[in-house]
This record gives structure tokens, C-alpha cells and sequence, in this order.
């Protein structure tokens, strides 16, 4: 087939199955980088003979990067093409997973988590290609599977962190990781086609450095605040250079000709809401992350721990990720049938439902099992319904850009979860051995806020708009969505 314009639609040469895959394989492999060195955290500190709070950069450095980068790589894909930009994450993932793999100080280790932050980017720019190479009436599971394919990565890869750090030096993850990243830029050379850029628009290197100080300040604050003091002057000094700047970069993006980000879009109120929507699911799918393992790692003395190893914790959680795998392709098909708003409010009402029954489900690993495998389900049909809604309700010229601030809004969410379920776990404590430790009632709270969460969740989604056989409706069919949005 020819070279196509700007939000046509060529299917590449190879099999479209193939590039879902490889695809599909980045994605899980990019957010692996999320749990990749939680095992070796409490070590951390006396490998490098450094307080815990230097440490802890190892996990924030990764997190202000990757905010930074995915709502702006997306818009430099859309802007340069997505296959270009992919390499260019792929190079910055090797780069800094080389790095932290060779090093024996803690400075390099933190610059090259940084650098791992650049590839998570992959998933909204992966979410642009397959909307653009896939036929459309597989093009709504295939979305559904790369956006679901960042949580997938996530609760795979705490068993597969914790296998190689128990039979291997620590160096070992980081060597895992340059493998990976070589892989996706082999997969990224060989599999993407070269698609023309969708957008005509310039760089806005204003913008970019606005929203960076904003986002860094914003994040920093919320990841910092519990060991800083949610009082101190450092903490609300960046809540308040937060708001000043994002004030200052909203002022700058409606007046620019090529806005880094278009908030108009942005605002719209099919895109508003689905956003808004994905901080709640994000917030109920890290719960579980800071839930599950204590209360299966925790002695059997405090009552409820149920004395699991960090191994075999890793693989009482694992089934989670594959049910969310699964959970995609179907709620796809109930997409295609009933809109994506429907599977978007399903998933959230099956999050909200699991952790209530979960308040049941602390006594026996089987248990949290099949707790963290009910609310993977309900994140599998969530996440998969954010892309259509997403796509519908923005040109094509803007999907890298409109998905990473969708990306970007579940990462606000499980940053916020982080905080607070974080203070509350800190704040509900009792002695054990001369330690604090949280107490059940602490783990029952943080399972309620959850619930909580994702019941806001699916309230905001009932307020997307319904579908009404318009181009623009942000419920209609992903079929449908994207057929209207290349005409």
C-alpha cells in the first residue's frame, strides 16, 4: 500500500495480530519498570550506606520523569511520528537501565531510574499506531490490550523482581531491564511501520518546561509529603509553586499557536470526564499493591500476617496480572456492544465491590488472591474502555498526545494512593518487636478508600456523555469512534 497522509489509515505489510503483540509486549514489559526494584528497596540504604529517605529517590526519580515524559512524548509523536519517538524511548530505557546495571553509588543508580521513566511514554504512543495500522473492528481490543498492558506489567513483575533478586546479586534486575529495553528497540525497528506525522504543529519548548516545573512540583509534593511533613514549609511551598506554574502554563497554552498541550481538547467534557474517572481507577489499583503484600509478608504474630515470602508473595499476586490480561479482549466485545462508558462503569462497580468483599478476604493467602484477581478484573475493564473513549473524542492528530494525558492522569492517581494510603497505613500502628507496624483496622480502612475511589470512579463515568450517533460522541463503539475520527 502507499504512503499515507496525515489521519489516513494503511494497514503495514506484516500482520496486524503481529504488531498488536509486539506492542502489546512493550507495554508490559515498560511498566515492569514500576516494580522492578520494590524487592530491593528495604536493602537499598545499606548497599549504599544511605538513609532511606536518599534511597526512596530510586522509586520518585522514575515517577517525575515518566509524568514529565508521557503527555509530551505523546505530543512529539503526534507531532514527528510515533515510530521515531518509540526508538527514542527504547534508547533512553536501555540507557538508564545500563547504567543503573554497571554502578555501585547511589546517584547513578537514580539517574538511570530516571531515565527508565522515558519509557513509559511506550503505552499512549503504542495506543496512536495500533488506532492507525489495525482494522478497524479489531482496533478496540487491540487498544484495550496495550492500555491494559500497563497494568499487566505491574503485577507481573513484583514475582518476577522478587525470583531474580532472591537467586541473584542486585545488579541482575538492571541487566533484566537493558535486555528489555534492547528488545523493544529491536521490536520498534523491525515491527512499527513509518507513519507520517499527524500534526502540523510546532514545538512549544515554553510549554514543555511550564509543564514539567509544574507536574515535578505537583508529584515531588505528594510523593515527599508523608516523610517531609504534609505542614512543612518545603511540602506546601510546592504545592503552591505547583498551582502558580500550572496557572501560568494554562494562560500560555490558550494563547500559543502549537500548545504543548491543547487544553481546549482537554476540557472537553467527554475527555474531562474520562480523565477525572482514570485518577479514581488508578488510585484503587495501587491500593492493593500497598495492601496485599504487607499483610501477606507480615508475621503471624501481629494476628492477621499470614508470613508469606517476598517470593511467594510475588506469586500469590501473579494470577492478578493474567486475569487482566484475559479481562481485556472480553471487555472489548461487551464494548463493542454496549459502548465503552458501560465497561468503564462496570469495571469501576467490580473494583468497588472486591475491596468491600476484600474486608472479608485478609485471612489466607488463597484469599487475597482471589481478592487481587476480582479487583485486576475490574481494572482490566477499565483500563481497556479509556483508549475508545479517549479516541472518540479527539482528532487523530492529537491520540499520542490525549492518550498520555490519560496515562499521565492514572499515574496522578496512584502517586495520590501512594500518599494516602501510605499516611493512613503510618497513622494506625501497633508495637511489634519494637516496631511499628499498621494494624488490621489500618488495612480495612485503606481497603474502603478504595472502594471509595472507585465508586467516584464510576460516578464521574456515568457523566460521560451517552452515545448519540454523532462523530464526536466519546460513548460510541470504538468501531464506530474510529471510523468517524479519520474520515
Amino acid at each position: 500500500m502507499g504512503r499515507h497522509s496525515a489521519g489516513s489509515r494503511d494497514v503495514p505489510p506484516h500482520h496486524p495480530g503481529m504488531l498488536v503483540a509486539a506492542m502489546a509486549a512493550a507495554g508490559v514489559s515498560v511498566s515492569l519498570m514500576q516494580t522492578l526494584i520494590i524487592p530491593i528497596l528495604p536493602e537499598l540504604p545499606v548497599l549504599f550506606d544511605t538513609a532511606p529517605s536518599n534511597a526512596s529517590w530510586a522509586i520518585t526519580a522514575t515517577l517525575l520523569t515518566a509524568a514529565v515524559a508521557t503527555p509530551v512524548f505523546g505530543r512529539l509523536g503526534d507531532m514527528y511520528g510515533p515510530k521515531q519517538i518509540l526508538i527514542c524511548c527504547a534508547v533512553f530505557l536501555t540507557g538508564g537501565s545500563l547504567l543503573a546495571a554497571s554502578t555501585t553509588a547511589l546517584l547513578p543508580l537514580i539517574i538511570g531510574r530516571g531515565l527508565q521513566g522515558f519509557g513509559m511514554p511506550i503505552i499512549p504512543l503504542g495506543i496512536s499506531v495500533l488506532r492507525t495500522c489495525v482494522p478497524a473492528e479489531k482496533v478496540g481490543a487491540a487498544m484495550g490490550l496495550m492500555s491494559a498492558s500497563l497494568g499487566v506489567g505491574g503485577a507481573l513483575g513484583l514475582p518476577l523482581a522478587a525470583a531474580i533478586a532472591q537467586h541473584f546479586e542486585w545488579h541482575a534486575l538492571f541487566w533484566f531491564a537493558t535486555a528489555i529495553g534492547v528488545g523493544c528497540l529491536v521490536l520498534f525497528t523491525v515491527m512499527v511501520p513509518r507513519l507520517p506525522p499527524r500534526s502540523a504543529d510546532r514545538f512549544d519548548p515554553l510549554g514543555t518546561v511550564l509543564l514539567a516545573v509544574a507536574l515535578v512540583a505537583l508529584l515531588l509534593g505528594i510523593s515527599k509529603g508523608g516523610s517531609w511533613g504534609w505542614s512543612s514549609a518545603t511540602t506546601v511551598g510546592l504545592f503552591a509553586s505547583s498551582l502558580l506554574v500550572f496557572a501560568v502554563f494554562g494562560w500560555w497554552q490558550l494563547r500559543v499557536d502549537s500548545p504543548i498541550v491543547d487544553l481546549r481538547t482537554t476540557a472537553r467534557r467527554p475527555v474531562l470526564t474520562t480523565n477525572l474517572a482514570s485518577i479514581g481507577v488508578g488510585f484503587s489499583l495501587f491500593a492493593l499493591s500497598l495492601v496485599a503484600p504487607q499483610v501477606l509478608e507480615m508475621p503471624a504474630q501481629t494476628g492477621f500476617g499470614l508470613e508469606q515470602t517476598m517470593l511467594q508473595t510475588g506469586l500469590w499476586l501473579a494470577p492478578g496480572g493474567l486475569a487482566m490480561m484475559l479481562s481485556s479482549p472480553i471487555a472489548a466485545r461487551v464494548a463493542d456492544r454496549r459502548g465503552p462508558r458501560f465497561t468503564l462503569i462496570a469495571g469501576c462497580l467490580v473494583i468497588a465491590a472486591s475491596y468491600l468483599g476484600g474486608l472479608a478476604l485478609l485471612g489466607s493467602p488463597l484469599k487475597m488472591m482471589l481478592l487481587n484477581i476480582s479487583v485486576s478484573v475490574g481494572v482490566g475493564f477499565a483500563f481497556s474502555s479509556l483508549p475508545a473513549l479517549i479516541n472518540a473524542a479527539v482528532p487523530v492528530s492529537e491520540t499520542a498526545a490525549a492518550n498520555g494525558i490519560n496515562a499521565l492522569a492514572r499515574s496522578l492517581g496512584t502517586s495520590t494512593s501512594s500518599a494516602v494510603i501510605g499516611a493512613v497505613l503510618a497513622g494506625m500502628t501497633m508495637t511489634l518487636r519494637g516496631h511499628e507496624v499498621p494494624t488490621l483496622r489500618a488495612f480495612q480502612v485503606a481497603l474502603l478508600i478504595a472502594a471509595g475511589a472507585a465508586l467516584a470512579a464510576a460516578a464521574i463515568a456515568c457523566l460521560i456523555p451517552r452515545p448519540a450517533g454523532s462523530a464526536g460522541s466519546a460513548a460510541q463503539s470504538p468501531k464506530r469512534a474510529l471510523t468517524s475520527a479519520v474520515r
